[in-house]
């Protein structure tokens, strides 16, 4: 029997899932890597300890400006290494995330919903209180040593576990440090080697990996991926295949995995699955390719709100409130499963509930 002798010799070496469905449909096969199985059950678990680690300060409180994953990364193997954490979230992320947060031991600050130039954005606000309380800003959005992580690991890991033999890599942009580390890796390798992105709606990456413009369009219920501008960590990166998925495929696909596959995961693993898909469709007429993406937390009842196929049963209903399309607070959360089933239109399942004529948000309340 293996032993450790701290929680942090447990972060990556994950291993490779053959997705059955997503192959069978290519005719390639699709290969998820099960980050969920890290100590912290996300990706970030790595960048996280690569960031402490790389820190230069003898300070032991880390202060850090994140939608979720990276924080309760941060918190985790800083619990293990003897930091204590602060960390700083827009308000509008789910309660579930915040109180686990909280469990584990950090201080959680929220603030709202804010554009990146604004002094109250919430990175922003990070930079500001590790400046105040002398504390080490792991900046994840700029910090290379994220980037260097997946160089390091999760890239490596990739290639000997499919002995080479890997033709292509997708995954989503939270801070590009997966996508950046694990793309100039494999790259590297072989340089036919293909590199996809996989984006909800609303993200400008998609647009500049296309185009060469930051344009955003869209949104999503999505939370923690969809980067908006261009960070040190992808700046010098190329991306073969952007691609947006929508929110109601990456629901339906995030069911489809809990029913076919047993993976109950959260709706960024619903985008990157529906990205290998669309990635291994344009590869078809060659048998037998391998691709892998990445599963990325097992949390998902972070997202029960959003998703859950039974939320009719008396426990929410359904309003709309108005809200300015520029800067706006609260959930966006009408791709419902249960319509989905039904075969019902977002279109459709919107018009039923507002006049679609003016603009709204939608939002789940809970019933009184």
């Amino acid at each position: 029997m293996l032993r450790y002798s701290i929680i942090t010799s447990l972060v990556g070496n994950t291993p490779l899932i053959k997705l059955k469905k997503a192959s069978e449909l290519t005719d390639c096969n699709i290969l998820a890597k099960a980050e969920y199985l890290n100590p912290g059950q996300s990706i970030k678990d790595r960048a996280a300890l690569y960031m402490i680690k790389n820190a230069k300060e003898n300070k032991k409180l880390i202060v850090e400006g994140t939608g979720g994953n990276t924080g309760i990364g941060l918190t985790v193997i800083g619990n293990a290494l003897g930091y204590k954490t602060k960390i700083v979230m827009p308000e509008n992320q789910s309660i579930e995330k915040i109180n686990l947060l909280k469990y584990l031991g950090a201080e959680v600050v929220l603030t709202k919903q804010l554009p990146f130039t604004d002094p109250n954005n919430y990175i922003q606000l990070a930079k500001r209180i590790a400046k105040e309380e002398n504390a080490i800003w792991t900046n994840q959005f700029d910090n290379l040593a994220n980037r260097e992580a997946h160089i390091k690991t999760t890239s490596q890991e990739i290639w000997s576990q499919t002995n080479g033999t890997i033709d292509a890599f997708i995954c989503s942009v939270g801070t590009g440090g997966t996508l950046a580390g694990t793309g100039l890796y494999l790259k590297e390798r072989n340089p036919e080697f293909v590199i996809g992105l996989a984006d909800p709606l609303g993200a400008a990456l998609p647009s500049f990996y296309t185009t060469g413009e930051l344009l955003s369009c869209g949104d999503s219920i999505t939370e923690g991926i969809g980067l908006g501008r261009v960070t040190p960590i992808i700046e010098d990166i190329t991306v073969d295949k952007p691609y947006q998925i929508p929110d109601e495929e990456a629901v339906r696909i995030v069911f489809d995995l809990l029913e076919h596959e047993g993976l109950c995961l959260g709706g960024s693993s619903g985008i990157n699955v529906g990205g290998a898909v669309r990635l291994a469709k344009e590869f078809i007429k060659f048998n037998e390719r391998c691709f892998v993406r990445l599963l990325g937390d097992m949390r998902a009842y972070n997202y029960v709100v959003e998703m859950t196929p039974d939320f009719e049963q008396n426990q929410y209903r359904v309003r709309a409130i108005d809200f300015d399309q520029q800067c706006y607070e609260g959930r966006r959360s009408f791709y419902l499963p249960q319509f989905f089933k039904n075969n019902l239109p977002v279109v459709d399942l919107c018009s039923r509930l507002i006049n679609l004529e003016t603009s709204h948000q939608y939002q789940l309340e809970e019933r009184t």
